[in-house]
This record gives C-alpha cells, structure tokens and sequence, in this order.
C-alpha cells in the first residue's frame, strides 16, 4: 500500500497562497497597467489627435486640388465690360509622382522650360522636394501655350506633370481709365478699384477632392468630391467708356502740345450724383502689363543696369500715380468760383458791385499782381471782375468775408479733407492754419494760392457750386451685383449738406457763362451748347506753373462738370501760358465731343447756325437750277463743273454731314475727279485765311473753339486732318480757333 503524500506544514501552505495571491495581484495590476496605457493610447489617437490623424490620412489618400473662383467683371455704366477674367490654366507638378514613375526629370524641365518660357533650374529645384504631390511650374498659362504643355505631356507620356483650371485678368481696353480700374497681382488686387473691391470680387475657391491608391495613383472619378467655387460679384461703375475716350485723347493733347512730361489730369462728373463719367491721367500704363513702361522713350539710352532699373522704378511709379486723387496742387483762379459762391451766400456782394484794379494790391506789405499788370483792368462791375480773373477784385471780396467765415466754408465744401471717393490713395487737402487769422493768408485763398487741392475735391466743390448748392460724396461703383445679376448694394446719391441756396448757385452759373462768352474762358466755347466755365493759371510751390479750366454743361441746367490741368506747363511753345490759352480750346474739343454723346441737344444761336453741321441733301438727278435752290433752301453754297443740265454726281454725297455753309460741287455729265486734294497747313491762319485754303484746296472747313474775337488775336490752333497728308476731295477738316488775348 503506498505511502500518501506528506502534508505540507500550514506555514509553507500559508506562504505558498501568499505567493500566489501576490502573483495574481501583480498580474492583474500589470494588466490594469497595460489596459490603462493602451486606452490612453486609443485615447491620444482616437480622441485628442484624431483630427490631427485625420488630416493626414486624407492628405495621404487623396489628392486636393484647388478650383479658383472666377474673379467678377468690372462693367462702365453702359454695361461695357472694362476688367474680366478670362479662362486660364495652372501647369503643375507632383514631384512624388515624377520620381514614383521614374521620369525623366531633364526632359520635362527642358521641354516645360522652352513651352512656359521658365527657367529649367527652377523646375529641377521643384520636382527635388519629393514628399510634396503639388507644386505650380507657371500660373494663369494661356490657352494656347497650355494646349503646347498638354501635347507635350502625351507625346513623352509624363506622368506627374498635369494642369489645373484657373483664370487670368484682362482689360479689353487696354489702358483706358486705368488709374480707376486698377489692376491685380498674385494675391488679388492691388491698386484702383481692383483693390478697394477685392473682397467683392475674388470669390470663393472650390475644390476637387480624389482618392488615391497605395502607389499614390488618382482612382476612378466615382471616388471623387467636387466643391463648386462661388464667383466673385461683379462691379457696374458711373464710368462711361465712350466719354473716358474723348478725356484721354484730350489730355494727350494737352500734354503734347504745352506739356513738358510731368503729366496732366482730368474728370468728368455728373453734378447731380456725385457720379464719376471719367476720370484720367498722364502718363498712363497698360492695364494687361502694368510693370511695363508706357512711355520707354523716357528711359536714356547708356544707362547702366542701376541707373535702368532706378529710371523704370520712377516711371512705374508716375505712370500709376492718379494725379486725379494722389496728388495736391494749388487751384489758382479756378477756385474764384468758390470765392464767388461764399460772398454771394453772405451778401457781402452784389451784382451792381464794382472793383477797381491798377494791376496789383498791396496787403501787409506784400505785393500781389494781378494776371492784366498796370494799368490793370480799371472799374469793372462783378460780373466783368470774374470773367476778367482779376485778383485785386476777389482779394477784396474775400476780404470782406473774413478769415472765420472763409475757412467754415471751405470745411463745408469738402476742401480740409478727404472727399471719401471709392478708390485707393486718397490725399487730403492742405489748408494752413494762418487762414484762421492771417489777412495775407485770406488774400491769397480768395485767388487759389497758398493752398492745396486734389483736383477732385476742387471739382466736387465746384459741382455744388452749380448743382444748387449740394455737396456730394464722388463715387465710382454704383452697384455690386451677384453671379445672378441681383443687386447686392446700390450707392446711395443723397448729398451730405446744402452748402449755398438754389438762388446763389443760378447767379453763380449765369456769371460762369458771361466768363465763357466773354471773358477769359472764351477759347471754352462749344457752338450750341451753353458752357459755364473758369480760368485758372497757379503758381506752384517748386517753381512750376499749372494751368487749369473748369466747365459745366448746359450751363442753365447743368449735367456734367469737367476739369483739366496741365502740371508744369511749358513757356516755351509760343502759346502765352494760361488755363485760357491752353487748356479752355482742349476742353472745348472735348465737351464738343461727349455733350452730343450724352444726348444733351445743341441750341444754336443765329450765328452759330451758319456754321453748324448739316446733311447734305442729295440732289443727283435733279435739274442743276433745282439742285441750286434746294441746296440753299438747306444753307449750303455750289458750283457746278461741266456744261449738262443734270446734276449726274456730287461732292460731298447726300447724307454727308458738313458744315451748313460748306459749298458742294455738283457735276452736270462731267467725271468726277478721282484725285486726292492735298491738305494744306492752316495752323496759325485767321478764319477767313483757314477757310480760303482749304477751300482752294477742295476740301470744306469745320469750325470749333473761339471765332468771336478779332482777326488779330483768333488763330487756328489745331486741325483734324495732318499738313500734307492726302484726302478725298470734299473731305470735312475741322479746324479749332483760339483767341490769343485772354490772360489767364
């Protein structure tokens, strides 16, 4: 029978449980432990860093790429377009893939470089960074250049190298109204309009999210996510295209013939909105290469590479300074027609008023002349004083005023700050504070000097001089529209103050007009229209003198104002320097131009009808003692060629539109002469000189600007047709007139 087992003592078996039981206790805190760790762990990763994780799985599994938002277009008031987005393409490289699929880097920089017009460097460098799956060789690629990449890519079967949808900015126009428009640079926009609405304008990117299989590669489109872009809202500016034009060509003008390369500027306003028609400035720049110089005929030649760039730097920044806004000048005598408006309010003058001028005043020992010298201009009543421009006069006007009376009305005017006009860099005026107290100070503000303006404060102020007295904020964006065209913000046109009554500003306008008819703002005539108008000719604080002149239309109810001035104009091109002589006759071409554009109808005066544009009647066919009478019952003279009783042709044709005194040919079974008249030069010539010239030479003249003056001080100052060039015979050359003897 075997011997059972020996029983361990108590003790040992007591230990043993202990052993045990501490086994499974440190077991089971170990698990805890590793229970604990783990769920922190899950925690870390699942929880605090799951958005983090997230991302990074996304960005490992899918490819995102971006879909720009169309920028909105920026349309004149007609609804011209002036600044769209047209499409574009992005040519892009994913370095991962390029070196997954083994490609040959040297080919696709090479072959990218020539097409993109890149350095090939430059793309080498790009595709090194291989953990990136997006970098952009060259942005906003046009269509055409893109079409050469894509053939390129499936010729040499590249992968890697692909192209994203995008859109590039464009200006139909080129440069005009560029100084309002603005344009844009990599990060939106950078300057005018572009600039200030670039939050309206930019849109929404969208986005295309597609998944990507473990070796990287795109997988079908099912699994891929588009997010639409959203199109930025588009502009409808007070611009008018069409008037934009005929400001700039006669600032081109202006500049060429008096200008000496610092620049000139202009605008045209609607008097009752507040409304910007056009706005411009000299020199200019192309909206579609706004680096580039417009004028490279101002960069000498033999200059360095410093000296090249530090020139370009320069012009860059004149070409898109908007002299409009950014800069201050000095008003001089245009700004008399505030003086006037202030007194008139005050009635501390009246019509029946008169001033005598010997040609200066002396004010706290100071001498101030006047623009007619010693003798000066004598007694004149108010009305002559202003179309005189005489300064002793408004210096005693402004003086009965009094220093605290004038500075409140140039506050209220708008003249001690900012307009708040919706475009970038504004200026504000600079008023010193001696008008408060000095009498000198007061003298010489009352005439436009030792004081600064923008040219589009003082324009605004002046509108309010002739709109009833109503100051307005000067706008540009009228609306803000929606992809769908709904209106998101209109501009509200409600004025800011009455700053003069409705009786003081129709006395303002009158005398505006007895200036234009009579006095020195003659050269701003326009047959038909009546035109408020005034001179100004400003002595600069570097030395330079501007000369300027501000008209509005039709001068009993204007509608429109405009302003030209010439920034250091020229005394030496035989023309006497004044806003007179030279800027009046361009304003005059001008408004000539845009008052029939805008629809305002012409009133002629008996005069002014002589001479008006007509249509010429066809008279072919008819019996030449028929064709005679019907020709003069129309205001038109004839002479006949051949020996028939028919008129078998004619020159000009019916329907062509010449000057109500022209004389037509009319030939009866004679042949028409087939050969080109020669145009003579009639600049310099009196009226009837001109006229006689171009009559001897077969051609017919149209006559605009000043013709009232003496045959001694009325020259021609320009022609619409080139000395020398050959014409049709009966061809219209339009010759503009300037009486010399104004002074200011």
């Amino acid at each position: 029978m075997p011997t059972p087992p020996k029983r361990k003592p108590d003790s040992a078996r007591r230990a043993n449980r202990i052993i045990q039981q501490r086994t499974l206790l440190l077991l089971a805190l170990l698990g805890i432990g590793t229970f604990l760790l783990l769920f922190a762990q899950l925690y870390k990763l699942q929880i605090k860093q799951h958005d983090e994780l997230k991302t990074l799985a996304v960005r490992q599994q899918t490819l995102r790429t971006t879909v720009e938002a169309s920028r909105g277009t920026i349309y004149d008031k007609n609804g011209d377009i002036l600044a769209l987005s047209s499409t574009a393409e992005n040519v892009c490289v994913s370095p991962l893939d390029v070196a997954k699929n083994e490609q040959d880097q040297d080919l696709i920089a090479n072959g990218l470089g020539e097409i993109l017009g890149v350095d090939p460097g430059g793309i080498l460098n790009d595709m090194k960074d291989t953990a990136s799956q997006y970098k952009v060789i060259k942005k906003k690629v046009e269509q055409e250049t893109a079409d050469k990449a894509r053939v390129f890519i499936s010729d040499n079967d590249i992968k890697g190298v692909f192209l994203e949808p995008t859109s590039k900015r464009y200006y139909p126009y080129s440069s005009l109204a560029a100084h309002v428009i603005g344009f844009v640079n990599a990060n939106g926009g950078a300057y005018g309009l572009e600039a200030v609405y670039d939050e309206e304008l930019t849109g929404e990117k969208g986005m295309v999210v597609s998944a990507r299989d473990a070796n990287g590669n795109a997988l079908l489109y099912q699994y891929e996510q588009y997010f639409d872009a959203e199109n930025g809202d588009s502009l409808v500016t007070t611009l008018d295209k069409t008037v934009q034009y005929y400001l700039e060509k006669g600032l081109e003008e202006l500049e060429s013939r008096y200008g000496t390369g610092v620049g000139a500027t202009g605008i045209v306003m609607d008097v009752n909105t507040g409304g910007i028609l056009a706005m411009a400035s000299l020199p200019t720049y192309d909206l579609n290469a706004p680096a580039s110089i417009y004028n490279k005929e101002m960069l000498a030649a033999g200059m360095t590479d410093e000296e090249l760039a530090a020139a370009a730097n320069t012009l860059q920044n004149m070409q898109w300074r908007n002299k409009a806004i950014n800069d201050t000048f000095q008003p001089g005598s245009t700004f008399k027609i505030l003086t006037l408006a202030m007194a008139l309010e005050e009635n501390k003058v009246k019509m029946s008023d008169t001033f005598n001028c010997p040609g200066y005043v002396v004010i706290e020992g100071a001498k101030i002349n006047c623009s007619k010298r010693a003798p000066g201009h004598g007694h004149q009543d108010l009305i002559t004083a202003f179309a005189n421009s005489c300064n002793p006069a408004f210096i005693n006007i402004g003086l009965r005023l009094g220093n605290t009376t004038f500075y409140n009305y140039m506050k209220a005017f708008g003249l001690t700050g900012k307009t708040g006009v919706d475009t970038t860099g504004e200026a504000s005026g600079f008023v010193n504070k001696e008008i408060e107290y000095s009498t000198l100070a007061l003298a010489c503000y009352a005439f436009g000097q030792n004081f600064n303006v923008t040219p589009l404060s003082l324009i605004n102020a002046q509108a309010a001089c002739v709109n009833g007295g109503y100051l307005r904020t000067p706008y540009i964006v009228s609306e803000v529209l929606d992809q769908s065209g709904n209106v998101k913000y209109r501009h509200d046109t409600t004025p800011l103050r009455q700053v003069i009554s409705e009786d003081t500003s129709k006395t303002v306008r009158e005398i505006m007009e007895y200036e234009v008819e009579h006095g020195t703002g003659k050269n701003g005539k326009v047959a038909g229209y009546r035109i408020g108008g005034k001179t100004g000719t400003a002595d600069q604080i570097d030395g330079s003198v501007t000369v300027s002149f501000t008209c509005c239309a039709p001068a009993d109810d204007p509608q429109i104002m405009m302003l030209l001035t010439l920034s250091n104009a020229s005394d030496k091109t035989g023309t006497y320097r004044s806003g007179g002589n030279m800027a009046a006759p361009v304003a005059s071409s001008i408004m000539a131009e845009i008052l029939p554009y805008l629809g305002i109808e012409p009133t002629y005066s008996a005069d002014e009808l002589v001479g008006a544009d007509h249509t010429v009647p066809n008279v072919v066919g008819l019996k030449r003692d028929e064709a005679a009478a019907k020709l003069k019952e129309e205001g038109f003279s004839c002479r006949t060629v051949g020996d028939g009783e028919t008129v078998t042709d004619q020159t000009p044709l019916g329907g062509a539109i010449v000057p109500n005194n022209a004389e037509i040919i009319l030939y009866l079974g004679a042949e028409k002469s087939t050969e080109l008249c020669i145009v003579p030069n009639v600049v310099g010539d009196s009226a009837a000189a001109a006229n006689r010239k171009l009559t001897d030479a077969g051609l017919i003249m149209s006559v605009s600007g000043a013709t009232g003056g003496s045959s001694a001080s009325v020259r021609a100052i320009s022609q619409s047709e080139t000395p020398g060039t050959e014409v049709a015979a009966g061809t219209v050359v339009r010759v503009q007139f300037s009486d010399s003897s104004v002074t200011d």
